[in-house]
């Protein structure tokens, strides 16, 4: 039975060990947010609906809700759910860069012949990068876009999800800017050091700040976090000599 308990342990730390293990989900408190905004959070559309959290921090500066309209209660001005929440996005954002790249997509166009369709994956970009038509991200896993400088979408750009792949699970590290521009309907959490603006569309995931970034929306956008996000253990179950490795999900 030791033998056993020994083999199984050994075989949980070298599953552990050779995952993504440096990948830290969004905690808890960010999980609720659909916008998070570092210097100031600001809406000029008259229709636009975020169903989740608003916030901001370190700043404490909101505008246009109303007309704009949010679910969660209260505006957290740099309070210490906001305060918690940033903390968490920015460990989030750190440990983003830690991680091994799958592939080198610099100078490439998401969304053009040859990259319409990826899977669970690391995908670096040293300069900018832009979304261009439709982008399908496909099977289980983790999705991280790594992009050194500013990111965007052409009018009508479309992010899919398919065959168990989920929006919580998409995660864009911006390094600069984020512009999606009318029309887009964009998949996952936007994670940035610098503004996020929204013009018009629909984003099934989050707008984050890392630092003191301002957000806007405009034109009737729509941010609905996703159902589920992975949480960042890995449990291992013994019983009757066999060895499960399940990845907790909310």
């Amino acid at each position: 039975m030791k033998k056993l308990i020994t083999i199984c342990a050994v075989l949980c730390l070298v599953a552990i060990g050779t995952s993504q293990a440096a990948l830290i989900p969004l905690g808890t408190t960010a999980a609720n947010f659909a916008v998070l905004g570092g210097s100031s959070v600001t809406n000029s559309g008259s229709n636009t609906i975020l169903n989740g959290f608003l916030g901001v921090s370190p700043g404490s500066t909101v505008t246009g809700f109303p007309p704009g309209t949010y679910t969660g209660g209260i505006i957290h001005l740099n309070d210490a759910v906001a305060q918690l929440a940033r903390s968490e996005v920015t460990a989030t954002y750190n440990s983003l860069t830690t991680l091994t790249g799958t592939q080198d997509l610099t100078g490439h166009v998401l969304g053009s012949a040859g990259y319409q369709t990826l899977t669970a994956g690391v995908y670096d970009f040293t300069a900018a990068a832009q979304l261009t038509g439709t982008l399908t991200l496909s099977g289980p896993g983790d999705f991280v876009f790594r992009i050194g400088s500013s990111f965007g979408t052409s009018s009508n750009a479309e992010v899919l999800v398919t065959n168990g792949a989920d929006a919580g699970n998409v995660y864009w590290q911006v390094g600069s800017s984020v512009a999606l521009n009318t029309g887009t309907a964009f998949k996952g959490n936007i994670l940035t050091n610098s503004s996020i603006v929204l013009n018009g569309g629909t984003l099934d995931g989050r707008a984050l700040a890392v630092s003191s970034a301002m957000i806007s929306t405009a034109d009737a956008e729509t941010i609905t976090i996703p159902d589920t996000i992975p949480e960042p253990a890995t449990i291992c179950l013994l019983g009757l000599g066999a060895l499960s490795l399940i990845r907790r999900r909310k």
